[in-house]
C-alpha cells in the first residue's frame, strides 16, 4: 500500500509541475502582424495561409502557449525561442478559400479551454473573448493564363526553326 501512495504523490507532483509551469496571462497585448496567402492555383493543390506576429504584453509575459481559432478550426501557434515571435499556418482547398478577410482569434490556455467548453456544450463560441484578433486579407487564387509560358516558348521555337528550315531549302534549290 505504501508504494501506491508514493506513486500517487509522485504523480501529483509531476502534474502540479506541468500545470503550474506556464501560468502567465498576457495583459494588454500589443500585436505587430504580417501575413502571406498563396494566390497561384497552378502551383499548389491548396491555398496556404501564414501569419507571423510579434506579441508584447504590458506585464512582460513571455513564452505564452497560444491557440488560433479560424472559423470552426483550431490550430496550435508556434513560438520562437525568444518568446515574443509567433507563427500559425494552415491550408484550405482553393474552392473553400474565396477572396476576402479572414478573422483569426487567438487564445491563451485559459481562453482556449473556455472555447472548447463552449463548443462541447453547443454554446455560441463568439461569446468567448479572445486575447486578440488578427485579420488576414486574401486576394483569392488565380488560375493563371490559358496557355502557359513554356508552351508559348516551345511554339515560338518551332516557328523559328520552321522559318529557318524553309529559308535553307530555298537557298539550296
Amino acid at each position: 500500500m505504501a508504494s501506491w501512495q508514493k506513486m500517487f504523490a509522485l504523480f501529483s507532483l509531476v502534474l502540479l509541475f506541468f500545470c503550474s509551469s506556464n501560468g502567465q496571462t498576457c495583459v494588454g497585448p500589443t500585436v505587430d502582424p504580417s501575413s502571406y496567402t498563396s494566390t497561384d492555383a497552378n502551383l499548389a493543390m491548396e491555398t496556404t495561409f501564414l501569419v507571423e506576429f510579434t506579441l508584447t504584453c504590458k506585464n512582460a509575459a513571455k513564452d505564452l502557449v497560444l491557440h488560433a481559432d479560424i472559423g470552426d478550426r483550431q490550430f496550435p501557434v508556434s513560438r520562437s525561442a525568444d518568446g515574443i515571435h509567433y507563427q500559425v499556418s494552415w491550408t484550405v482547398e482553393h474552392k473553400q478559400a474565396p477572396a476576402g478577410a479572414y478573422e483569426i482569434r487567438f487564445f491563451d490556455d485559459e481562453g482556449f479551454s473556455a472555447l472548447r467548453k463552449a463548443q462541447r456544450s453547443d454554446q455560441d463560441v463568439s461569446s468567448v473573448s479572445s486575447l486578440f484578433t488578427i485579420t488576414v486579407h486574401h486576394r483569392g487564387v488565380s488560375q493563371g493564363p490559358w496557355v502557359s509560358s513554356p508552351t508559348v516558348a516551345a511554339v515560338a521555337a518551332l516557328a523559328v526553326w520552321l522559318f529557318a528550315y524553309r529559308a535553307k531549302r530555298q537557298i539550296q534549290d
